[in-house]
């Protein structure tokens, strides 16, 4: 096809093409010319422009398909406007003839389509340009409509529309002609002539001023006949076009030729009363309508309701939000209307219908198009209306006068209005959230009161809708839930005479308890003891009053099954008496049941059967939402009651046939709850009444499908989800779907209703429940059960009996649906054929769905049958009948049938059962006689390609080939077919998968077949059908990402993201998040970039915001919540790919999602604080109005960029680095968060101080990021403050509304966590400065105190424990902040100071812990107390019995599981503090009160600290953080920072050895360093402890000197030794990081291995530690044992040491290197290095220093083994081949040329010569003593040049002068007399003294101090060298003498010169 992108098309290639494949390439070469004309060059253009012409003439009069002549009239309309556009006449000429010829063959109808097509098209274009053309034009479309089919009508209609849109004002001449063409069209047969023609009127009315002015009355009748009979697509036009006339009607636009003042406007009561019209008569005229009134009946249908309820959100949404605002009263006046008449309510479905009509139009705009502050006006006026409503009845009841009393309409009038008012009150309030909760603030509102005082309406359905608004209101406002119920329970006690007042508040408490499952604070735990006593007492009083009876027999089940929603955790306090109720429901056996049928009469039976109905209802409650109860005992308990249930069924025939419909009504809800009851439990348990339960199931289904739209219903759950496409558009993908939903399958049952169920009104659902009458939901219910029980019939002749007596399709679809779930369950031949017979029947049906259902029963019964020759029989029937049958029907079910048989057989498994199937799809597709035959069979054709798999593959170009060709072909109006190509389309893709990224022709060729595809499905009319090619795009994306023009798909998501078709945004929003995932920059890019093409929506476009923008928005406006949750995923792609490349405007976008600030001037002036923001939101935002759920998402991604930006330039958290980057680089636009600090903190600010909870919560988390991210910031202005110092007031400000009285706790304990950030922060430098912050906490401190006196009444007791424990927690987190932390200096790596290190550290230390201090004796006995309840807490289950029966100290008994995550989340920082207050006091006990003594105290307190720790870190889980671990160590750190517990937990050798395995795991299993380095100083302070221990233990009289482990033997076990648990985890540590030490991980002993890889700062900390803990064990141990551990220490220091001489000299190995030779030096000394058994163990880690290699430090390797010399043993250091080697390393260091090297050498050697026994010495002194002075002789030859060389010369001197201190005092003359000359000739004499260098000048003084320091020590030997030696002593007494005369001249510089007085005395004396 890339041959088919060029200008002129490729006629050549063209000419060789077949008809199908030309019709493509010329598809696509007009696709191709449609994007290349706009970019093309004009000149280029108009040179061509006659060719082109003409080759899009031939292709106009080729009878071109339906999608290429749309593509021909765009072409051809941009050539003419691009190039020269005055031959366009021509082309109009063309066309104008085309359309008047006579020619009426099919054939030829393709071209006049397209020429209709290109006509309005170049109008379109053109407009103006073309004269007064139109005329004509027009004139001939509408005379060739007048015989024109409905493909005719179809363009004719959208041609005009074309031409009305280009040539605008100019058409006027021809409006009246077209408004009559149209009029006939938006009444036509065919729904897509309706749809084009009220998109044509809809582009009239733009400039036709009588269309909304004379011709109002009749446009409205004309959409009211045109809403009759239409599917959704037409009332979706019709009512935008008809909401659009009268929105023009009531605000005139501009009207053409100056008519603007003689317009007649019409008001908006009068644009309501056309409408009222309508929905009540419908679209009849008034002749009719009034026929009809008179004889009673209503002939309006559905679906004219629907589209004007439709039309009249239009309507308003046309006038505009602040149009709504102004006038809603008027409009919910009008609306209530429609509710309340009598022609609405004639029976009870129009009267559900019209309800949800009206409720529609008021949640459409009042719930969507107003702010929260609008929306509180609106409810406010709700309630008063409700208020009215009722006072209207109120006052008859009072006034007994004839004229006002009540009667029957007036209730029905007030009924219907109560409801709709009621259910948008309760909806507007739940949408608000807490933000209502200025509703209930204000007193003339009274909202709670008028709501509540609704409950005692006569109208159940009033009462009923007043309940579920208190729910909404519990819903949104949960500080209340708890205060509704105590109201309504006191009214419920006070009215109980009143059958209004039982079932009124029965029904409200019920509502308020299924509320608590949408409130994560609860109930108080009482509230259940509550319920159920007025429960009890509803239903032991029910006999007493027989007016009563049955309200309090429904009210106190009721009541019962709205408890069990509270869950297990309170019903099982209650279960014991819930169960005596249950029993007392029913006969206590079977035999008392049978003789109850002799007593009472109707009424007694309808009450007994209410009560077991109820009773039922309220188990089915208890299985759902207590499964944790549901155990053998209960069930058993049960099985009585149950049995009764069951045998209670074959009475009901008898009971009926005595007393009517009264008990047939109550039986059928009986039956209804027992069967939902029986699918809740094991079959087992009512396996003895199987026979009986069957039979009534049979019998209740039959009834069932006798009734055909309780069947139609049935039949749903047994259809396939993805057969549903062919029964019609999913409703579900739509915004009316409330609406729409009682139109399709089902609608003649009825619309459902809260009242026809008032069970549902506790049910865990944001929605108010409608449930469908109980004929209906009892046939569900009893398919249900039967599915259930069936599987579980034990004998196989009674399954093949049962199932050959089914006679329906319902039963034998389930029946088989089950089986196939049960392959155990065998079916007879005889069943089979049975089945079979009964499944063909209904495959010819001519109902959709029962063909559905058969379709789907028939692979069902394929599956249970598992014959293979059975399978081939059934599909060869199908082949045989759709070669045979003629009628649709049968080839519909047949086809369906063809793709359903495999989808239960495992797929496809031969080739020619594949081939054949395929030839008759194919064949039985291309009927384009039959639209509905195709549509079901490429339905069936999609559904094969999907379960052949890989053996497609061999037909995937064929199909392709269908595909496109009938894509290219079927005309629009056959939407459903387009729909069938796009999911065959989509599942060639699928089948292909991986396979389209391949290369190749074939390949090459479907990928283009693909893409064709799309684009021709793009281009369609149909929202679905464009979905649909999206969805293909986003599959093939997957697949080929290279192939997909992101490019050209990005504008068209763009387009549709602001669809008004649901379906539509959600395939585009969905493609773009599969897209932003891997491309998010560019796509937002190529958003940008085709932005001016796109609509305005809501004054804000992606121009203007950027994608994200016009996606913040959208989010705030949708409500579908996968919608929502994918443009939330499409921001955080976005947020994580371009946040730091365009900072600002993301900030922007989501700053500005706040509030204007003028709107809270009022708010800010409360607090005095607050004043100090002064930041203004921009004037131009778009982002006003918002949801709360919205801003609160907008908080979260802020905090998303913080993060991320923490990951990036340092910068963005570093002011001055912030502001020098900007002044360096101003050009590119660099931006920083440091530098929208304010805003940020604004932001956060009005969150947090908001009224909605949600967003406060955000807010204060949004306040706790940023002050953890900016608390080290300093503030360049003044030096030694952080940037957020200036913010104190901002902070306070924004915590304190968090702990006043009426905020919820779960907010006041979020912003502890704030306090204690903010305090622990170091921000604040002055004590003063934190006292408000700090009084908040102390506050918080007294109130939950006295809450742990006074219950919570408003939420549960669990969160009390929350914010206690949050209180608690946050003092704690300040008082471990006042401790040091003792890692901090050894993690920090070393470096130069910073800008940081001048930043005042703020409160630390003394200064927090005097905040703390006050409060500590109090914090201590809270902090004590938590620890125990969590101790507790998280025991085993087997240990639950030692669990408190009255509960903890901050939870109760029956809030365990929901206080437990509390406890979960504070216990670590609590830990921490109280270890800490424990180390201040010594463990020193100062409870008077306590019984136990303070030893005992102290050591439970030891062993629950000890207990917590030690349970958390065994088996800290993956997700444990990091806070908790160290909090744990440092926990035990500071415990045994006392001499108290160290000793006690030194004395238990097993409690150490454990605490150490835990240690060794903990530091396995985390890799953090911080933890590492604080396990191993804990490991430090365990051995320390252990050494104290042996000492104490050694001086004591009672045991040994030998004491310690190993004892005699020196064997150390493992698991019980602590010298070997501490060896294990060092070595375990110096691995890690050393893994050279290792030689099973190096295959050598360590020296030989690789290249050793560089050691981190926080790598030498934890070595050292490591180190420090091995030198520290042999002290541990006895003798024995010292000796035995020794070679393995010595092993691992010297591996160290090794490895570290191996790496380049740096700082940090400088450090460690010194800590690692002082470990080696007090391991040799230790006493039991000297010993016997040591010895052979001790020169073995010294044979490495026999090797020197390149890299090595030879320093170092020389200090370690000087350190041996120095410190082992004697007879380890004598051995003679030890020693030669040592010598030898010596030598070889002295001749080094590294002077360091050397003078280190002179400086051990001099240490040798000083330290080292004679044995030790002497052999160095023999071997290294000439050598020493020869190299000190000839250093007067080289002349030191370096002061490293002239460093190296005075070691040496100073060696040789050791070497002569050391010598025997027969030698020390004669080794004087070589020292001294060797001094003297380091002197210069005079003359080369003024030039000698800086070296040789120190040398001389360095040579001339020792001289006349060592001279007098040894005279004589002195005089005696100066006496032999006259020019050494020449050469001496010239250097004394140049030095004393320096010595003179600087002590005359010395002297100080006189000092004269000044003449000038100046006065210092004031007084």
């Amino acid at each position: 096809m890339e041959k088919a992108h060029s200008l002129l098309l490729n006629e050549e290639v063209c000419g060789q093409l077949g008809e199908h494949q030309k019709a493509q390439f010329i598809f696509e070469w007009l696709s191709f010319l449609k994007k290349l004309l706009p970019a093309a060059d004009r000149a280029d253009i108009k040179h061509n422009q006659k060719r082109l012409v003409e080759q899009l003439m031939v292709v106009l009069i080729g009878s071109p398909g339906p999608p290429t002549r749309q593509l021909l009239a765009q072409c051809l309309s941009l050539l003419y406007r691009l190039g020269d556009p005055f031959s366009a006449s021509l082309a109009v000429d063309k066309c104008n003839d085309i359309i008047l010829s006579k020619d009426d063959s099919p054939s030829f109808l393709p071209t006049r389509l397209a020429a209709i097509t290109c006509l309005g098209a170049i109008y379109e274009q053109l407009g103006r340009l073309l004269g007064n053309t139109f005329t004509v034009a027009v004139g001939n479309l509408l005379k060739m409509m007048k015989n024109a089919e409905s493909q005719g009508r179809y363009e004719i209609m959208l041609s005009i529309e074309k031409i009305l849109r280009g040539l605008g004002v100019s058409a006027v001449p021809c409006h009246r002609d077209i408004y009559k063409a149209a009029r006939f069209c938006l009444t036509d047969r065919s729904m897509s002539v309706r749809c084009a023609a009220a998109r044509c009127l809809l582009e009239l009315q733009r400039e036709a001023v009588f269309l909304w002015t004379s011709e109002l009355e009749n446009v409205a009748t004309l959409c009211f006949r045109a809403f009759e009979g239409s599917n959704y697509n037409v009332r979706v036009m019709v009512s935008k076009f008809l909401g659009t006339v009268l929105a023009a009607a009531i605000v005139p636009r501009q009207a053409t030729g100056g008519m603007a003042e003689h317009v007649k406007r019409t008001s908006f009561a009068e644009a309501m009363e056309l409408l009222s019209g309508g929905f009540l008569r419908g679209g009849a005229s008034f002749l009719r309508a009034s026929g009809d009134m008179l004889k009673g009946t209503s002939s309006v249908s559905k679906d004219i309701r629907v589209g004007i309820s439709q039309a009249c959100v239009v309507l308003v949404s046309c006038l505009g939000s602040e149009w709504l605002e102004a006038n809603f009263p008027a409009l919910v006046a009008q609306v209530l209307e429609l509710a309340s008449h009598p022609r609405t309510t004639q029976t009870a479905s129009d009267s559900a219908c019209s309800r949800r009509c009206v409720s529609f139009i008021l949640r459409a705009t009042l719930g969507t198009m107003l702010g929260p502050k609008a929306q509180v006006a609106a409810a406010k006026e709700l309630c008063s209306l409700v208020g009215k409503q009722k006072k209207a009845l109120d006052a008859p009841v009072s006034d007994c006068s004839m004229e006002t009393r009540l009667n029957v309409a007036d209730v029905a009038a007030s009924q219907h209005t109560l409801v709709c008012v009621l259910q948008e009150l309760g909806s507007l309030v739940q949408g608000l959230g807490s933000s209502a909760d200025s509703l209930l603030q204000e007193p003339s509102a009274g909202a709670l009161d008028t709501v509540t005082s609704v409950l005692l309406h006569p109208s159940a359905s009033v009462r009923l809708a007043a309940a579920w608004c208190l729910r909404c209101f519990a819903v949104a406002l949960p500080a209340h839930l708890s205060m509704l119920v105590d109201r309504c329970g006191e009214r419920l006690n006070a009215l109980r005479g009143s059958s209004e007042a039982v079932a009124g508040y029965s029904a409200a408490i019920a509502a308020l308890l299924g509320a608590v499952q949408h409130c994560p604070l609860g109930v108080p735990h009482a509230k259940g003891k509550v319920v159920l006593s007025l429960a009890e007492e509803l239903l032991r009083s029910a006999t007493q009053n027989s007016r009563l009876s049955i309200h309090r027999t429904q009210g106190g089940w009721l009541l019962l099954s709205a408890l069990m929603t509270l869950g297990g955790a309170v019903v099982v306090h209650h279960l014991p008496r819930v169960l005596l109720l249950w029993k007392c429901a029913f006969p206590l056996s079977v035999q008392e049941l049978h003789t109850e049928r002799s007593r009472g009469d109707a009424f007694t039976w309808h009450v007994a059967l209410e009560a077991r109905a109820g009773a039922l209802c309220a188990m089915k409650s208890f299985f759902l939402y207590c499964r944790d109860l549901v155990n053998e005992e209960v069930i058993d308990r049960l099985h009585t009651p149950l049995a009764c249930a069951v045998a209670l069924l074959t009475q009901f025939p008898a009971l009926i046939r005595s007393y009517g419909n009264q008990i047939k009504n109550v039986a059928t809800t009986f039956r209804w709850r027992l069967y939902e009851v029986l699918t809740l439990i094991p079959p087992k348990t009512y396996e003895g009444h199987f026979g009986t339960l069957l039979k009534q199931l049979v019998s209740d289904l039959t009834v069932v499908e006798n009734s055909v739209s309780s069947g139609l219903m049935l039949l749903l759950p047994f259809c396939h989800p993805n057969d549903m496409s062919v029964l019609g558009p999913p409703v579900q993908d739509t915004d009316h779907l409330f609406l729409e939903e009682q139109l399709h399958h089902g609608s003649s049952v009825g619309v459902g209703s809260l009242e026809c169920d008032p069970f549902t009104i506790c049910k865990k659902s944001l929605d108010v429940p409608v449930p469908l009458p109980a004929a209906c939901p009892v046939g569900i219910a009893a398919a249900q059960l039967f599915g259930v029980i069936f599987p579980h019939i034990e004998s196989p002749n009674f399954t093949n009996s049962l199932l050959s007596r089914l006679s329906k399709i319902t039963l034998s679809s389930f029946a088989l649906q089950h089986l196939g779930c049960s392959p155990n369950v065998l079916v007879s031949e005889h069943v089979c054929r049975l089945g079979l017979g009964l499944l063909l029947r209904a495959l010819e049906s001519s109902d959709d769905l029962l063909r559905c259902t058969a379709a789907e029963g028939l692979a069902r019964l394929v599956q249970v049958a598992n014959d293979s020759a059975f399978s081939v029989s059934t599909m060869q029937i199908s082949f045989e009948k759709l070669k045979t049958a003629r009628d649709a029907m049968s080839r519909m079910g047949h086809a369906l049938a063809l793709g359903t048989l495999y989808r239960y057989m495992g797929g496809i498994g031969s080739p020619q059962h594949l081939s054949a199937c395929l030839g008759i799809l194919f064949t039985l597709s291309q009927d384009s006689s039959s639209p509905e035959v195709q549509m079901w069979a490429l339905h069936s054709l999609s559904l094969v390609i999907d379960l052949a798999g890989p053996m497609y593959h061999a037909h995937v170009e064929p199909t392709f080939t269908l595909v496109l060709r009938m894509l290219l072909t079927v005309p629009p109006a056959h939407v459903e077919v387009l729909q069938s190509l796009g999911r065959c389309l989509s599942a060639l893709i699928t089948a292909l998968g991986p396979d389209l990224q391949g290369e190749g022709p074939l390949l090459s060729a479907l990928r283009t077949s693909c893409l064709v595809g799309c684009a021709v499905m793009r281009e369609s009319h149909d929202c679905l059908v464009q979905a649909q090619a999206i969805t293909s795009l986003q599959q093939l994306h997957m697949f080929a990402p290279r192939h997909v023009n992101v490019a050209n798909l990005v504008p068209c998501l763009c387009v549709n993201m602001c669809s008004s078709y649901l379906s539509l945004r959600k395939a585009a929003v969905a493609c773009l998040r599969q897209l932003t995932q891997r491309e998010a920059v560019e796509v937002s890019d190529y958003a940008v970039t085709v932005a001016k093409e796109l609509p305005r929506r809501d004054n804000v476009t992606i121009k203007e915001r950027g994608l994200e923008g016009a996606l913040f928005i959208l989010l705030d406006q949708e409500m579908d919540p996968q919608l929502r949750q994918d443009i939330q995923e499409i921001l955080g792609h976005m947020l994580s790919s371009v946040t730091v490349a365009r900072l600002s405007h993301w900030l922007k976008l989501f700053i500005y999602s706040r509030p204007d600030v003028n709107e809270r001037e009022d708010e800010k002036e409360q607090a005095d604080d607050d004043s100090i923001f002064t930041c203004k939101s921009e004037s131009s935002s778009p982002f006003i109005n918002l949801r709360c759920s919205t801003r609160a998402f907008a908080a979260e991604c802020v905090c998303r960029i913080i993060s991320q930006c923490e990951n990036g330039d340092p910068a963005h958290f570093h002011m001055a680095l912030a502001q020098e980057r900007r002044l360096q680089d101003s050009t590119t636009e660099q931006d920083f968060l440091v530098l929208h600090l304010a805003d940020l903190i604004c932001m956060a600010f009005m969150a947090a101080t908001d009224h909605n909870s949600q967003l406060r919560m955000s807010g204060l988390h949004t306040l706790l990021v940023i002050i953890r991210k900016f608390a080290a910031v300093p503030e360049p202005e003044f030096p030694g403050h952080v940037i957020l110092e200036q913010y104190q007031a901002n902070v306070g400000a924004a915590l304190r509304p968090a702990f006043s009285a009426d905020t919820p706790p779960d907010v006041t304990a979020k912003a502890c966590q704030v306090c204690s950030a903010w305090i622990s922060s170091g921000v604040v430098s002055d004590l003063g400065d934190l006292r408000r912050v700090h009084h908040l906490l102390t506050s918080s401190l007294i109130r939950v105190q006295a809450a742990k006196e006074v219950p919570c009444q408003q939420y549960n007791e669990s969160t009390t424990t929350m914010e206690t424990l949050a209180v608690l927690k946050a003092w704690a987190e300040v008082r471990a902040h006042t401790s040091k932390d003792r890692l901090a200096r050894f993690m920090e790596p070393p470096g130069p100071s910073t800008v940081e290190e001048s930043v005042g550290a703020g409160l630390t230390g003394d200064g927090l812990l005097k905040l703390v201090q006050a409060d500590l004796p109090t914090l201590s006995r809270l902090w004590l107390a938590a620890l125990q309840d969590y101790a507790l807490l998280t025991l085993p289950q087997e240990y639950a019995h030692w669990l408190p029966a009255a509960g903890g100290a901050f939870y109760t008994a029956e809030t365990v599981d929901s206080a437990r995550p509390h406890y979960c989340s504070a216990w670590a920082p609590i830990l921490h503090a109280t270890a800490l207050w424990l180390k201040s006091t010594g463990f020193i006990s100062t409870s008077l009160a306590s019984i136990q003594s303070p030893e005992d105290v102290n050591t439970d307190r030891l062993h629950l600290i000890l207990g917590i720790t030690m349970e958390f870190l065994c088996s800290p889980h993956s997700d444990a953080q990091m806070e908790d671990i160290i909090s744990c160590l440092h926990a035990l750190q500071s415990l045994l920072d006392v001499p108290w517990p160290r000793s006690k937990i030194s004395n238990d050798q097993a409690l150490s050895v454990e605490l150490l395995s835990v240690l060794h795991r903990l530091i396995v299993t985390r890799e953090s360093a911080s933890i590492q380095l604080a396990v191993l100083e804990l490991v430090h302070q365990v051995v320390c402890a252990a050494q104290e221990h042996v000492k104490e233990k050694r001086h004591s009289k009672e045991t040994l000197p030998e004491f310690g482990e190993g004892r005699d033997t020196g064997g150390l076990v493992p698991g019980k030794s602590l010298v070997f648990g501490a060896l294990q985890l060092c070595l375990c540590i110096l691995v890690r990081k050393l893994p050279q030490l290792s030689p099973k991980l190096m295959g050598s002993v360590p020296g030989h291995s690789m290249q050793p890889q560089p050691l981190s700062h926080s790598d030498c900390t934890l070595v050292s530690a490591a180190l420090s803990i091995l030198s520290d064990l042999p002290s541990v141990c006895s003798p024995e044992g010292s000796i035995s551990i020794l070679p393995s220490v010595l092993y691992l220091v010297i591996g160290v040491l090794w490895e570290l001489v191996r790496q380049e000299p740096e700082a940090l190995l400088s450090a460690l290197l010194s800590v690692a030779l002082q470990v080696l030096r007090v391991l040799l000394s230790s006493p039991m290095a000297h010993a016997e058994k040591s010895h052979a163990n001790l020169s073995f880690p010294f044979t490495l220093a026999e090797e020197v290699h390149s890299g090595v430090n030879e320093v170092s390797l020389l200090t370690a083994v000087t350190i041996f010399l120095l410190s082992a043993s004697a007879k380890v250091t004598t051995v003679s081949s030890l020693q030669t080697r040592c010598i030898a390393k010596f030598k070889g260091c002295l001749q080094s040329k590294d002077p360091v090297v050397v003078s280190r050498t002179y400086q051990l050697l001099q240490s040798l010569f000083q330290s080292a026994a004679a044995d030790v010495s002497v052999p160095f002194v023999q071997a290294l003593g000439g050598t020493l002075v020869e190299h000190l002789q000839a250093a007067e030859k080289r002349q030191p040049r370096s002061t490293d060389e002239v460093q190296a010369v005075l070691e040496g001197v100073r060696a040789l002068e050791a070497l002569v201190s050391a010598a025997e005092e027969e030698h020390r003359a004669q080794l004087t007399a070589v020292l001294l000359p060797i001094l003297i000739s380091f002197l210069l004499d005079e003359n080369a003294l003024s030039l000698a260098s800086l070296p040789a000048l120190t040398l001389h003084k360095c040579a001339l101090q020792d001289l006349m320091r060592i001279g007098p020590q040894h005279s004589s030997i002195f005089k005696a060298i100066m006496a032999s030696s006259p020019s050494l002593k020449a050469r001496l007494q010239s250097a004394v003498k140049v030095n004393q005369e320096s010595v003179k001249a600087r002590s005359a510089l010395g002297q100080p010169h006189c000092k004269t007085s000044p003449s000038i005395q100046l006065k210092t004396n004031f007084l």
